[in-house]
């Protein structure tokens, strides 16, 4: 991406951006907005994507946060992918959420029950994991005990 590229203002639809961007439960939306706003070299675009690529707990949308600040020209350093886990608590959040079902309940009522009571925690495990999610949160579900 080259200076003539930039845009120095803000984008038409900054302000709906700037929601996208901080949609807790929708990792694709905060990476969508994130190219998109990085189209912009505005004080406010740049505070947004510092944010991210400080505090968004998905990687990949850190990572490219970061890409486009470099590309502005900030003074950054490369998120660091090495978090012991995405959400505190995550093994009582599962356990609370399994003993919330029937006894005999599936894999995919538990999934579909955490999807519905922690869209927030299942989307960011679903962002970060990447196609391991499926397997990382069947291993999650099965070790927690009743």
């Amino acid at each position: 991406m080259n200076n003539e590229e930039l845009n120095n203002g803000l984008p038409e639809n900054y302000e709906e951006l700037k929601k996208a961007a901080g949609r807790s439960a929708d990792w694709r939306a905060r990476l969508e907005a994130v190219e998109e706003l990085g189209r912009f070299n505005h004080k406010q675009i740049i505070d947004i994507l510092n944010r991210l690529m400080v505090s968004d707990p998905v990687y990949t949308v850190q990572e490219a946060a970061y890409e486009k600040l470099k590309a502005f020209g900030e003074e950054v350093t490369v998120p660091s992918k090495n978090k012991a886990e995405l959400f505190r608590g995550i093994s009582k959040i599962v356990l609370r959420i399994k003993k919330s079902l029937p006894r005999d309940h599936s894999y995919e009522e538990f999934k579909e029950k955490l999807k519905k009571m922690r869209i927030d925690v299942y989307d960011a495990y679903e962002g970060e994991k990447g196609e391991n999610f499926d397997a990382w949160l069947h291993k999650l579900w099965a070790s927690a005990t009743k």
